[in-house]
């Protein structure tokens, strides 16, 4: 059942859904209803490579989302490991292996949803390397860090899992792409469960954030049956 919090986050998410749509500003016929694949993604992904953090970094868990696919690919040409969420975390390994060093096929390629899901090896979380920055995909950010994605919880849950297994460390950075219509300056009403990002960049900035947020693991009075049912890293993580 929808709460006053999901209400809330719902208008936002029109709200620049809508400015996106007015500014012809994403590739599609509309941002709504999904992550915006923004026009000025490339560069975005130009300028969070100039972040010393991205520079320094080997290993990026990634979603899987067009917007986000320049970064992806940047990541593949600069030789890190790239780690994609398979859809609704819904196998036993919930996660796409990308290393550059054994791909056959064009980064291009190997870095679309499609792609990984055709010749990149699954592996279970306990087998994934440390990650030193995680890219989240969102529909609205603020100044504070705080984001809104389209509603699933995915990337939340992916973060969850991750530094519950110790993956995603406190010096782990957490970055977000956008459109510069998709940063607003009013508060995004959040949750303990929800992560905030340390950066968000836009092809024109990047914004330090004044409030990052790491939720502590899953939590899982936040999660009802139905959804633990249906991924099983949950799953075994309640039986363990």
């Amino acid at each position: 059942m929808p709460t006053t919090h999901d209400h809330a986050k719902q208008l936002v998410r029109t709200q620049v859904w809508n400015a996106l749509d007015a500014a012809h500003a994403v590739h599609d016929v509309t941002a709504h209803g999904r992550i915006p694949d923004f026009r000025g993604s490339e560069a975005a992904a130009a300028r969070l490579a100039d972040q010393a953090g991205w520079k320094k970094a080997q290993v990026v868990k990634a979603v899987p989302d067009r917007a986000q696919l320049p970064v992806r690919i940047r990541a593949l040409d600069e030789g890190k490991t790239v780690y994609m969420a398979v859809p609704k975390l819904a196998a036993a390994k919930p996660f796409y292996l990308l290393d550059p060093a054994t791909l056959d096929v064009p980064h291009s390629q190997a870095a679309t949803s499609r792609g990984a899901a055709t010749i990149a090896p699954m592996v279970e979380v306990d087998a994934l390397r440390p990650v030193d920055v995680v890219v989240l995909g969102s529909v609205a950010v603020n100044r504070d860090g705080a984001r809104i994605g389209k509603g699933a919880g995915y990337s939340d849950l992916e973060f969850a899992l991750l530094t519950e297994a110790g993956l995603i460390r406190r010096d782990t950075l957490v970055v977000t792409t956008v459109h510069p219509l998709q940063v607003i300056d009013e508060p995004i009403p959040v949750t303990d469960h929800d992560v905030r990002v340390d950066l968000v960049i836009t092809p024109e900035e990047a914004l330090v954030c004044t409030a990052p947020h790491r939720p502590r693991g899953i939590l899982w009075d936040h999660l009802d049956a139905a959804k633990i049912a249906a991924i099983p890293a949950l799953q075994a993580r309640v039986n363990h």
